[in-house]
């Protein structure tokens, strides 16, 4: 009897545990091959909370050391018109605080003092006494702050100070006017020699006429300077050039013009002379006419 005999499939007992003892040993050698690569579950957890912790602690320190250095930071001085939201919001002004500035300034309204910057953000005093040292107002509005207290009744002439005499302190003690426009007046009044008439006081970059008004009511031109009207018809180019509100080219271009037209019967006929200074003219006529 054949004892080698093949069971179902035509295998033999001898193949069929060839197979087995070959399954079982490819089983082992995968096994081995995986934790061979893979270190296993504890390493690896391990290993990863390490590196990211260690990322967690440098941002915090970074977070730490710019809060420190946050009490260093240098505020300028600065126009409280002109705050942002974003420097609103380093000024640690809330939302509604920043928004009731911004639309306070969208009606063509300015702040103009500390109290008012208060009254219309509705911040707290001790914002107020942080960073209202900090505001810094145009000059124009500091001028008339340090003046208002200035006024007084209007003088008679003969209380008020002659204008071609006045010093820059007296001027100073105007309604408007500070140490800028004080010394604009008096250097103008030395490049003219003197005031000819208060309305020269409208050349002076920066007096406006409220000011003007200002001035006149405490101080009068006592003393104008004399000037004999010149003809100017008959004027030089020279002798033109020497008088205010004329350069030598202006002075020129207007002789020849005169001599082209053989005079001119009013000074209007002058405004087709491109860049003449028109708006200027009854300033010029202080020393100009035009005889018959």
């Amino acid at each position: 009897m054949n004892t080698n005999r093949k069971f179902r499939f035509g295998y033999t007992k001898g193949d069929r545990n060839g197979i087995f003892i070959f399954c079982l040993l490819l089983m082992l050698g995968v096994g081995l091959n995986y934790w061979s690569f893979y270190p296993g579950p504890q390493s690896e957890l391990s290993a990863e909370p390490s590196a990211f912790e260690d990322s967690i602690q440098r941002l915090v320190n970074k977070l730490k050391n710019k809060q420190s250095l946050e009490p260093q930071r240098e505020i300028y001085p600065f126009n409280p018109n002109f705050i942002t939201d974003y420097k609103g919001y380093t000024l640690d002004m809330t939302l509604e605080q920043i928004d009731r500035l911004t639309e306070f300034r969208a009606e063509d309204r300015w702040i103009n003092s500390k109290a008012q910057f208060q009254q219309v953000t509705q911040v707290s005093d001790e914002w107020m006494s942080k960073y209202s040292p900090y505001f810094k107002f145009p000059e124009w509005v500091t001028e008339n702050k340090n003046s208002t207290s200035r006024r007084s009744k209007t003088l008679s002439y003969s209380e008020k100070k002659d204008l071609n005499l006045v010093t820059e302190s007296d001027l100073i003690q105007i309604s408007g006017i500070g140490e800028s426009l004080a010394g604009r007046i008096i250097a103008y009044r030395e490049k003219l020699g003197g005031f000819v008439d208060v309305i020269q006081l409208k050349d002076v970059y920066g007096l406006k006429a409220e000011v003007i008004q200002n001035l006149e009511d405490k101080m009068a031109l006592k003393t104008p300077v004399e000037v004999e009207k010149q003809d100017i018809n008959a004027i030089s180019v020279l002798e033109l050039s020497e008088l205010p509100y004329f350069d030598y080219e202006m002075a020129r271009t207007i002789v020849n013009f005169i001599k082209l037209r053989e005079g001119i019967s009013n000074f209007e006929e002058l405004s087709k002379i491109e860049d003449f200074p028109l708006h200027k003219l009854d300033r010029i006529q202080l020393y100009l006419e035009i005889k018959e």
